[in-house]
């Protein structure tokens, strides 16, 4: 990306800046998000404020996550949100959300525009913290949406799918045309809705580290058959025993197969 100055700002593209712009998708979002007054609303990324504003109008209150300094400049001299936004300077990838939950004093309800360059590894990091989650509305790069969505036989059923689907109930909320932002990034995006299960998880293991092992030892070699990619912890047999067929691949397995056997070891 070239040097890009939008409304005063130059775009740091170490940040994956992207700026929403589009009216008409700022009030889906915010219709999507409904956000009410006493919760506990945060925002990660809030950059020049456009989901900002007129959440907080919503809300009187909230917390944003921001690591570009001359946003959070911009943030804190903003006469309308200086009095109502508590503002962290911190790279999210470095902030505890249990302990944010905990200070807060209710489980969180986060949204934002993420940046495409971390936002894979983001929201593997979130997945850690489902009780300090009510929900999560994040904009994405489609295929990742698609990545979190996808079912088992799909060529974007992954890693990330299994894990996403373990915790959290996931719902597209919209698609966002790339000329919706400014500088306009290459790629389509969508929001998307997470809901952590809570209560019940649909397929729950006594050791999610299992799952994670399994998971990444299944999809880092995933045109190899089960039998060949999971030879470290089970013969073909056992994965018969259990119902699944040694021939297939690791796209070829549900979350509840992934869990079944993450169970065993």
């Amino acid at each position: 990306m070239n040097k890009y100055l939008y409304q005063g700002h130059m775009v740091r593209q170490r940040f994956g800046q992207h700026f929403l712009y589009n009216n008409n998708i700022i009030a889906a979002i915010v219709t999507a998000i409904a956000p009410k007054t006493g919760q506990v609303i945060v925002e990660i990324g809030p950059g020049l404020g456009a989901l900002t504003i007129p959440i907080v109008k919503l809300v009187s209150n909230m917390t944003v996550i921001e690591i570009d300094r001359n946003l959070v400049t911009r943030l804190a001299n903003n006469y309308f949100l200086n009095s109502r936004l508590n503002i962290v300077q911190q790279d999210v990838m470095t902030i505890d959300f249990d302990k944010l939950s905990a200070k807060l004093g209710q489980p969180l309800r986060l949204f934002g525009n993420l940046p495409y360059n971390i936002s894979t590894q983001l929201i593997f990091k979130l997945l850690n913290y489902p009780y300090a989650i009510y929900d999560m509305h994040f904009m994405l790069q489609k295929e990742v949406v698609n990545r979190l969505i996808a079912v088992p036989n799909s060529k974007s059923y992954g890693r990330l799918s299994v894990i996403a689907q373990y915790f959290c109930k996931i719902i597209p909320v919209l698609e966002v045309p790339s000329t919706s932002f400014k500088p306009e990034p290459k790629v389509n995006s969508m929001v998307v809705k997470l809901i952590p299960y809570t209560k019940k998880l649909p397929f729950p293991v006594n050791n999610f580290t299992n799952l994670t092992t399994l998971t990444k030892l299944a999809f880092n070699k995933r045109r190899k058959t089960l039998r060949n990619s999971l030879s470290k912890f089970f013969t073909p047999q056992q994965l018969e025993k259990q119902g699944i067929n040694s021939k297939l691949r690791a796209e070829n397995l549900s979350v509840e197969y992934y869990s079944k056997l993450a169970n065993l070891l």
